[in-house]
């Protein structure tokens, strides 16, 4: 009896300190990026397409694993069809036609690869480069926050008909299909009058439409773009893109749950690019105010910025924020890690400093780790406000300096890696990376 107390009492000590480990950033008891992830997306040889995908599909529709399939041009699919991808299959899509697959409000996508056999999503080119193609848009009839039910996709897309490309509605559970364990890389073509494509476009999306386990590398646009609905993102990563990670907008009421952003300083655009950008609007102007506005919650992230010389890069200007929050929008992040950044975040000059506003953006025992600063307002010189009030104990924030290698399980490993938090070897602190410091 006393040898069963005893080992009971060690499991327990065992089990409580592995809910410690997995207490913030991303979490799990296995790493759960193992088997359907890819972090060198240009090494694999998937063959020569042997099926060609191309204007509307107008009728229920399946792809097979046997077949390799060419997404030629902006592809549509339309008249309420579902389009069901069987596990294990691959869509290329093609460099000189800029591919794009776009699935229209009332129709649906039925991509449920498993952790064995994912669903990739890649580029026809033998060297592969962000923005060879264009990426995937999903469109439903959840709300928006601009005047009138509904808007449109703007990206130069060229649809049979106006309605292929119309998002936004009333219907906040509208289900859009399943996209769980897809790959897509090198998204994100740039076009000469609307900018870059993103990898992923949700417009409008409800939340009974299954995104789990999406992984997005090497866009060149943003990986994921929510355009309004009320979407729920679970285990999603973006990986080296050269925008921004997870960009919000149009009065979204959006889950962020257990997902990952790695950036590295030696890729971003010349317009910028953050792991999450949060805004209710482009334009005042366009926006319902009486509207819901954008809202995120964001639950157990980890945001790296992975440098090989941290410091020397943040002196260069290589590195700046991990999450920049716009104006009349509401944020709150619990139990996540924000490491390596120039400051973690920034607020919009045009957020007054009062508690009604600082109330609907919530940091709560959140890990920043390796930060030249925490929370900053943009443009302003002193910010000592705003860390003084993130940084009390009322929140329960921590505050570190550890190297990636001390701080995740296996950060720089390239076959297997694990984002992962090592909280036994955290030590708390106040300081961030002090400007004085030369060396």
């Amino acid at each position: 009896m006393k040898n069963f107390i005893q080992t009971a009492l060690i499991f327990l000590l065992v089990f409580s300190n592995c809910l410690a480990q997995q207490e913030k950033g991303i979490i799990g008891y296995n790493n759960w990026l193992n088997s359907w992830t890819e972090f060198k997306p240009g090494q694999p040889e998937y063959g020569e397409p042997t099926q060609i995908l191309s204007g509307n599909i107008s009728k229920d529709t399946k792809l097979y694993k046997r077949d390799i399939y060419l997404l030629l041009g902006d592809v549509f699919v339309t008249d309420s069809a579902t389009l069901t991808i069987e596990p294990g299959t691959v869509i290329i899509g093609d460099f000189d036609s800029k591919a794009s697959l776009t699935i229209s409000s009332g129709s649906k996508i039925l991509a449920n690869g498993t952790q064995t056999d994912p669903i990739v999503f890649t580029s026809s080119r033998s060297n592969k480069k962000p923005g060879d193609w264009g990426g995937v848009f999903i469109l439903g009839d959840a709300p928006l926050n601009t005047y009138g039910k509904q808007s449109s996709l703007n990206y130069g897309l060229r649809p049979s008909s106006t309605e292929d490309i119309g998002y936004g509605g009333e219907n906040t559970e509208s289900n859009s299909g399943i996209l769980k364990y897809v790959r897509i890389e090198f998204a994100g073509k740039r076009t000469k009058d609307y900018g870059y494509l993103n990898a992923l476009t949700l417009a409008g999306v409800g939340n009974k439409t299954v995104l789990e386990n999406i992984m997005v590398s090497y866009c060149a646009g943003n990986s994921f773009n929510i355009l309004g609905g009320s979407a729920i993102l679970e285990q999603l990563v973006s990986y080296r893109s050269s925008r921004n990670d997870y960009e919000f907008n149009y009065g979204t009421q959006c889950q962020l749950i257990n997902s990952l952003a790695i950036r590295t300083p030696y890729i971003s655009s010349a317009e910028g690019s953050r792991c999450m950008v949060v805004k209710s609007y482009d334009n005042k102007e366009d926006a319902d105010t009486s509207k819901r506005q954008t809202f995120v919650n964001a639950e157990n992230l980890t945001l790296l910025n992975i440098s090989d010389d941290l410091r020397s890069d943040m002196k260069v200007g290589l590195v700046q924020e991990a999450i920049y929050i716009g104006a009349d929008t509401s944020f709150a992040i619990n139990k996540s890690v924000i490491s390596g950044f120039y400051p973690a975040v920034i607020l919009d000059n045009k957020i007054q400093l009062n508690q009604q506003n600082l109330e609907k953006i919530q940091f709560t025992r959140t890990y920043f780790n390796n930060c030249k600063g925490n929370i900053f307002k943009k443009d302003y010189a002193n910010n000592d406000d705003l860390e003084s009030w993130y940084g009390s104990r009322a929140f329960d924030n921590l505050y570190a300096k550890g190297s990636d290698d001390e701080t995740f399980i296996a950060a720089k490993s390239t076959r297997n890696p694990d984002f992962r938090l090592q909280v036994n070897r955290i030590i708390a602190s106040n300081d961030f990376i002090d400007d004085d410091d030369e060396d």
